[in-house]
């Protein structure tokens, strides 16, 4: 059976309209609310403070803040490209059905790949640290070492998450609040002890200085500014997780779009004044908490959680947990409905079509990527985690290539509404155009990084291992596609005549 409801608003200039199939989703479940929490949820921002600051810190020094904000610009001009492509079409497939519309049936498969392949590696990155914090706060911490213990503990983690995603939104949304709840007034805590102490004079601190903002003082080094925001770039991803579930979101040709800029713009928010306070509580000093210390780098709170907050210190450590947990269970919601629109529109088997008639989620499909991200992480856990830790690092490739190709979509398919207004030309073109163009460039910059075997922590054949397997893992998605072309149940897609199924 085929059914397609159309949204108000079509596309203009771009093939097909707005036309989106029904899948018989859960619908109108979710409000503004729990959009923007889910995209605050899924970036995981105190886990990724704490992994990423040391490292920016350590290029750019004292100009971080600048450098966060920096990052956020080509990301915020993107997220108005998904806000503008999912007022015309609110599909759970985001980047895979608004790239098909723009440029075809190949952009569109490989863009669908793109954002499957970020969301399975990220999820081995997120079980690890998960295992890895549970044990810290268990017994005397030695746990957190043992191989066995913490990959077993993370297969638990994707194991769980996958079933409250499996089992329905709402059971998922409880689950996220609470996460939610638990890593914010833990971190506000922490930036309460932290502004505590400064107002009474920390004896290793730096007092705020306007120079910290300055674009002159940091391009001194262009270089370093390049390679701070190719970081921060990867911390604010992941707001894109609440355009996923726009299909159950009320007025899905709206909300979700809030949903990501006002989730966007908070980030920002938090991730610049906890940089600050960390900043003038701890210096970008090498020495001690010193940001700029080696030793903090992999994470500045784990160092400073005894000295800021005394006995109460493991409180940093059960935010991070919350934080990857709850990142682990937003991750697999836009991959699993992802490969759900794939698999409706024809470009995957039916099976990944279909949406479980109780829980209405999509059943098959949510089980196939917790598995599969399952797969990945013991897979690359067995034979070496220094690789597993370098795939991790391509992260940044996959992301820039869906994201990017996001940008472009939206330029082309409202390529005929351009001149309709100022309003049309600057979000529909301009912003987005400049965003695409950027994490274009941070694509390639990082590529040619990540090409050096110095980078990371492996080499294949005297290239960086971050650079093959992130290339290896995107090439993986062509000899998909090329698979799916001549498959029977997918072929029609490639060619114009693909199947439309619907659930109930």
């Amino acid at each position: 059976m085929s059914t397609e409801t159309t949204t108000a608003a079509g596309g203009p200039g771009g093939p097909s309209g707005g036309a989106v199939p029904a899948k018989g989703l859960h619908a109108g479940i979710l409000d503004l609310g729990d959009s923007v929490m889910l995209g605050l949820a899924s970036t995981a921002p105190v886990y990724s403070l704490a992994a990423t600051l040391g490292l920016i810190v350590a290029v750019n020094g004292n100009y971080t803040p600048l450098i966060l904000i920096l990052g956020f610009i080509p990301v915020l001009f993107i997220a108005y490209a998904f806000r503008e492509l999912n007022s015309a079409m609110p599909d759970c497939g985001t980047t895979f059905t608004w790239s098909r519309r723009a440029f075809g049936p190949w952009a569109g498969w490989l863009g669908g790949w793109g954002v499957a392949l970020a969301g399975i590696v990220v999820l081995a990155n997120l079980a690890q640290v998960a295992g890895q914090y549970l044990w810290l706060l268990i017994g005397d911490g030695s746990l957190a070492g043992n191989k066995v213990v913490v990959t077993a503990t993370g297969v638990l983690f994707i194991v769980f998450m996958t079933l409250v995603n499996y089992r329905g939104i709402r059971l998922g949304e409880h689950v996220q609040r609470v996460l939610t709840y638990v890593q914010y007034v833990s971190l506000g805590i922490f930036a309460i002890a932290l502004i505590s102490r400064i107002a009474g004079g920390a004896p290793e601190g730096q007092a705020f200085d306007f120079e910290w903002f300055n674009p002159a003082g940091a391009f001194a080094d262009p270089s370093a500014v390049v390679h701070g925001v190719l970081l921060a770039l990867f911390i604010y991803w992941g707001w894109d997780t609440c355009l996923a579930v726009n299909e159950e979101t009320e007025n899905p040709a709206k909300t979700p779009g809030r949903g990501a800029v006002i989730s966007a713009f908070v980030l920002v928010a938090i991730y610049v004044s906890v940089a600050l306070l960390v900043m003038m509580y701890a210096t970008v000093g090498t020495e001690g908490i010193g940001l700029g210390n080696e030793a903090n780098q992999n994470d500045v709170f784990l160092a400073m959680k005894d000295v800021v907050l005394g006995p109460w210190g493991w409180l940093i450590i059960v935010a991070v947990l919350a934080s990857v947990l709850s990142s682990t269970q937003t991750t697999i919601l836009p991959t699993a409905r992802g490969t759900l629109s794939m698999g409706v529109h024809g470009a995957l088997p039916p099976k990944f079509g279909e949406v479980h008639p109780r829980n209405q989620t999509p059943g098959f499909s949510t089980q196939v990527m917790g598995a599969a991200a399952v797969a990945y992480y013991v897979a690359m856990s067995v034979l070496s985690e220094n690789l597993l830790s370098d795939s991790i690092s391509a992260i940044s490739l996959f992301i820039a290539f869906y994201y990017a190709l996001t940008g472009f979509s939206c330029v082309w398919y409202f390529r005929g509404t351009l001149r309709n207004s100022a309003r049309n030309l600057w979000f529909r073109g301009i912003l987005p155009l400049v965003g695409a163009l950027v994490l274009t460039a941070a694509f390639f910059i990082s590529a040619v990084q990540m090409w050096d075997p110095a980078y990371g922590d492996t080499q294949i054949f005297g290239i960086g291992g971050a650079f093959v397997s992130g290339v290896a893992l995107l090439a993986l998605g062509v000899v998909l596609a090329v698979v799916c072309r001549f498959l029977p149940s997918t072929r029609e897609y490639f060619t114009g005549k693909a199947r439309v199924t619907a659930g109930p």
